[in-house]
């Protein structure tokens, strides 16, 4: 079932209400589902590799932490927050702007013009961190028990 943007965001606690929240794909939602957003955001960094050590490390530990407590919603935008770590850092290793696309008026079927890309070793060493602590997050035995449950309860079609 896909990720619904439609919903009233601001006003809706998503602890309280677990039959609301829709894993979407990849990072679908990251930075609107609360009060996991607000929980989570203020430990999400990536500058350099120790930066993105701490901010990984923190990070997972709230997301076993939502497992503890069979908190599926927070575990998997936890999970989320991982996953982003490793896009924006390895986006920024790739492109040092961290735009990855040319900006200019685009003609109707035409395709982005992708920057060159401007290799930064820091920012990929992030990448790496965050992408292993990601992996780790989601083939958590747990985790996958927790995702199969909420799918089979609230995403049924």
């Amino acid at each position: 079932m896909p990720f619904d943007y439609s919903l009233d965001f601001p006003n809706i606690n998503f602890r309280q209400h677990p039959e609301l929240y829709r894993i979407g794909k990849g990072e679908q939602g990251v930075l609107l589902v609360e009060p996991y957003k607000s929980e989570i955001l203020t430990y999400w960094r990536f500058k350099n590799p120790e930066i993105a050590q701490e901010s990984s490390e923190k990070i997972y530990e709230i997301f076993l932490a939502y497992l503890e407590h069979e908190d599926f919603v927070g575990a998997d935008m936890a999970r989320k927050f991982l996953q982003m770590g490793y896009t924006r850092s390895r986006r920024y290793a790739n492109h040092k702007s961290g735009r990855k696309y040319q900006k200019n008026e685009l003609k109707s079927g035409s395709k982005k013009e992708i920057l060159p890309y401007d290799v930064d070793p820091i920012k990929a060493e992030s990448a790496a961190i965050f992408k292993a602590k990601w992996i780790q997050a989601k083939t958590n035995e747990k985790y996958l028990q927790l995702l199969a449950q909420h799918k089979q309860m609230y995403e049924v079609d």
